[in-house]
């Protein structure tokens, strides 16, 4: 039996990733503990998985929350500055914490989203083996492939190639500051700095939920890179009551821009528009921004409600319309729903690129 430390951003689209693995690691035998932010505590816990705390003083309880509010007003290079601006944040506090957290709870491998900054080097630093788990969009730099965060198409040609060259020099820029944090830690703990991005990424095991078929050609992956499928699994989940009886049978166009980028009120209207007159039933998610009744009346009344369970609604749906995260689209994918994605901020315009480019969805701009 190993002792496994599961390290992701407190966050639910993470969260519904890096829980059902634990939950596999549990069933198969292996002890396991969460180390993280406070927030995620309880839907660990509920969970039946071990938790260790870090960066209580500066993410007290509610405090990611409100982060995740106030991202969620923004959209766009904003939006992108800001999930940056949290990460630098998460990282002084993974490098600084999760060292001693890991060290008390006795664990000795560790699973580490890909956009948990510092995690590889607190990995190093006590020589223990981890894991890579790309919970969104693989993030692995390739010159053939767009950045992560634009909307371009995959295009092999050289001109295609030089855009994403640009894109790639902007994203270094822009993340810099996080970098300069790790290297920080690096240099105390007389480790190397890497010269690549990717070289934070395990050599032993770098796993995505993305279907190989929903990434553009990859030419430079390391051989320890698995495209394994989703992870999903209603374990972990907060248990959400739905009225089902107000279904009326017809075909069903579900509508959600996720739990995080969902205060758009404008794009709730705009979709309701395009959705009134036509013979089917439209149910909106308002992914908990606010209560159903504080939303101004819809064109064509919709069912609103403030969360759905969305692995069984799924399975009555014939359409959706959603904002391009990885989980809601490997979700769709996994029930044969078509889409339009419609992105918002950080990896969505790159997954949306990817639907359009797999043949499963349309892709809408925001400001369209």
């Amino acid at each position: 039996m190993t002792h496994f430390g599961l390290i992701c951003p407190a966050s639910t689209g993470h969260l519904n990733t890096m829980i059902p693995l634990g939950k596999e690691l549990q069933k198969r035998g292996h002890h396991v503990t969460f180390i993280g932010m406070l927030d995620a505590k309880p839907r660990i816990l509920a969970a039946g998985l071990e938790f260790r705390a870090i960066g209580e003083s500066e993410f007290p309880s509610g405090a990611i929350a409100q982060c995740l509010t106030d991202l969620g007003k923004l959209s766009g290079l904003a939006a992108t500055k800001y999930t940056i601006n949290l990460l630098k944040e998460s990282a002084v506090v993974i490098l600084r914490d999760a060292p001693t957290a890991i060290k008390q709870a006795g664990v000795e491998a560790l699973l580490i989203d890909q956009v948990s900054p510092g995690g590889a080097a607190v990995a190093e630093s006590l020589d223990i083996p981890f894991v890579t788990v790309c919970s969104a969009v693989a993030v692995n730099r390739e010159e053939s492939v767009p950045p992560h965060f634009t909307n371009w198409r995959y295009n092999p040609a050289w001109w295609a190639r030089l855009r994403n060259q640009t894109g790639y020099e902007l994203l270094k820029r822009m993340t810099k500051p996080v970098k300069e944090v790790i290297a920080e830690y690096r240099r105390e703990w007389n480790l190397p700095i890497p010269s690549v991005s990717t070289d934070r990424f395990s050599q032993l095991a770098q796993i995505s939920q993305q279907p190989a078929e929903l990434e553009f050609p990859r030419q430079h992956l390391p051989q320890w890179f698995h495209f394994t499928g989703p992870y999903h699994s209603p374990v972990g989940r907060d248990a959400v009551d739905f009225p089902y009886e107000k279904l009326t049978g017809q075909p069903l166009i579900y509508a959600s821009l996720g739990t995080v980028q969902n205060r758009l009120q404008y794009v709730f209207r705009d979709i309701a528009q395009a959705c009134e007159g036509l013979d089917v039933q439209f149910v909106m998610s308002l992914g908990g921004s606010l209560e159903p009744e504080a939303l101004p009346k819809l064109p064509g009344e919709p069912l609103v409600v403030k969360y759905v369970p969305q692995l069984e609604l799924l399975k009555k749906t014939t359409f959706m319309i959603t904002h391009a995260g990885m989980n809601t689209t490997l979700e769709c994918l996994t029930n044969g729903v078509p889409m339009v994605a419609i992105p918002i901020a950080n990896d969505q315009p790159g997954i949306a690129a990817r639907i359009a480019w797999a043949g499963a969805g349309e892709v809408v701009s925001l400001n369209k």
